[in-house]
Formats: C-alpha cells, structure tokens, sequence
C-alpha cells in the first residue's frame, strides 16, 4: 500500500493512507513532541485500538473525530496532519493560521481521534483478500464486487454515523435499508457496534465544550438538530464556515448522528464538516487544499474558545 508520510510539518503524497500508516505517524507525533499525548478509546470490530492523539492542558476541550466513514480516509491523515503543524508550531513560537498556539496549549484541551472506522478504511485501501477474516461476508454484502472503494460502513456492514441514540429508529426508517451493506444501515440498535460505542463512551469521559466531526464532500458545515442547538451554534458554524469559505447549512431530516447525538445529550455545540467537493472517495490530489481547510476550521475553533 502507498501512503501519504507526515514528517516535520510536510506531507508526501504517493498514494493511500490506512491504519499502520496512522499508527506509524502517530508514534512520530509522540516521540517527537513530550506534550502530545496519545491513549485509546477502545477497538474495532476486528481488534484494531482506536487511538486518541491530545494536545494542550487547558480546562476548555474540543473533540474531533475523523474518517466514522471509511472511504472518507482522507480526512484522518487531514486532521493529523494538522495535529504535526500545531505542535511545531507551539515548539518554534510562530503563529498558526494567524493565530497564537502557545496560548492554545494552556487553555484548550484538543482531543482527536483521527480513525474511527479503521476496519473499514483497511477494506476500501486492501480489498477482501483470500485471508481477511471477513471476506465471505463483505463480498456478500457488497453484491460480489471485489471493489470496495464506495465502501461507508464498518466492517460489519454498519454505517456508524447512523449508529447514535438520537432518534435512531426514526433514521432506521428513513433509510430504509433492510440490512448490513456497503452504506446507510445504522443496525439493530444504537451503539451496538464497538467504534460507535467507544466514540460515545470517549464523548462522555471528556464532556467537551464541543464536537467537530470531519467527513467529505461539499465544503459544508452542519450545525443545527431538531432545534436543540445551542444559541450561539449558528454564530459558531459562521465562524468556522467562513474560516475556510464553506457553507454553514441547517439540516432537516437527518437523525442518528454522532453530532446530532451530542447536541440532544449535551446541549452544546457540535459540527460536521464536509470536506471538499467532488465525489467519494476524494482524490489525493485534493490533500493539500483539504489539508488548509482542516486547518483553518480547527484554528478557528481553538481561536473562539481562547476569547
């Protein structure tokens, strides 16, 4: 497998990114910088640790979260990335984005999981070889196609984005899909798959002051759920938005997301961000553009909450 290497603030592209290549990086991170700290939120339905990469001491905490769908991996080496140039930026004293990372490291707490779905984006990167352990059942699931580059779900056929208790049984119902697959079944009941549940369970534990999940495609950002939104979500989403000249858009109809799920249980603010525009899985030309834009929405989360 190619991959994209994260060194020193720079990025070689030659091709896919999956989990040893995030485990690879996120051991460099922490050998490199003493105060990036990196613990595990739990496993994937196939064993994998899930890890958490942290920066900062501060009593204010955002989390985020990446690559939930799997042939939406570009957005997990997108968030580390971010994660190598804040770090370098705090240790050399310059600003990030416009904005002082010195301060960040004393007044936010930022919490990221950079691959929820890891079972998922090893299958949409390796395929179903003779000896994956699954590889019956996914080529069943996905009509027989050795392809699994359109491939959302974990590795049970399970969207985990549709996996939240946030009125799931009304989500189940839209969608309509009668069983595992390649996309769009939440399964039989919240949180029954272990990312989804180590996601929620990590949720809990932090009790952030705010949630940013990062998908692809559409330089959009959601912000609002069945208006249980905070007051200012709508001014948070604008900042963001307009940090990286996306749309900040109010959804209807959609339930059973982790962001949704947070708003409903905590009240505060939580945001998808839909990262570039084209057709999933983007394409690795698109890294750098979508590399600034993680970028600039992160720092402009960090920047509202250190007001």
């Amino acid at each position: 497998m190619k991959q994209v290497v994260i060194r020193s603030g720079k990025t070689w592209l030659s091709g896919s990114y999956g989990y040893k290549h995030l485990m690879q990086d996120i051991e460099h991170l922490h050998e490199k910088y003493n105060f990036v700290k990196v613990s595990c939120i739990g496993k994937s339905v196939m064993g994998k640790s899930i890890p958490c990469v942290e920066i900062g001491e501060g009593k204010r905490r955002i989390a985020v979260n990446a690559a939930v769908h799997a042939n939406e991996w570009i957005t997990a080496p997108c968030v580390l990335y971010y994660l190598e140039c804040y770090a370098a930026a705090a240790t050399s004293r310059r600003a990030l984005y416009g904005h002082d990372p010195e301060r960040w490291l004393q007044e936010i707490t930022l919490s990221v999981v950079p691959m929820v779905n890891p079972d998922g984006v090893d299958l949409v990167l390796e395929g179903a070889g003779a000896s994956h352990l699954e590889r019956d059942k996914v080529l069943e699931w996905n009509e027989g196609n050795p392809d699994f580059s359109s491939w959302k779900a974990n590795i049970r056929g399970i969207d985990l984005n549709d996996q939240f208790p946030a009125y799931w049984e009304d989500e189940l119902q839209r969608r309509a899909t009668k069983g595992p697959g390649p996309r769009d079944y939440g399964g039989t009941e919240p949180l029954s798959e272990p990312e989804a549940r180590a996601l929620a369970d990590w949720t809990r534990r932090l009790l952030p002051d705010m949630v940013i999940s990062f998908h692809t495609q559409g330089r959009e950002i959601y912000w609002n759920y069945r208006d249980r939104e905070p007051a200012d979500s709508l001014a948070w989403a604008q900042r963001l938005a307009g940090a990286a000249n996306y749309r900040a858009v109010r959804l209807s109809d959609s339930d059973a997301g982790y962001k949704d799920w947070f708003i409903l249980e905590f009240g505060r603010p939580g945001f998808t961000v839909e990262l570039g525009e084209g057709v999933n899985p983007l394409p690795l030309r698109d890294f750098d553009s979508l590399c600034r834009d993680t970028g600039q929405v992160l720092s402009a989360a960090l920047s509202g909450l250190s007001c």
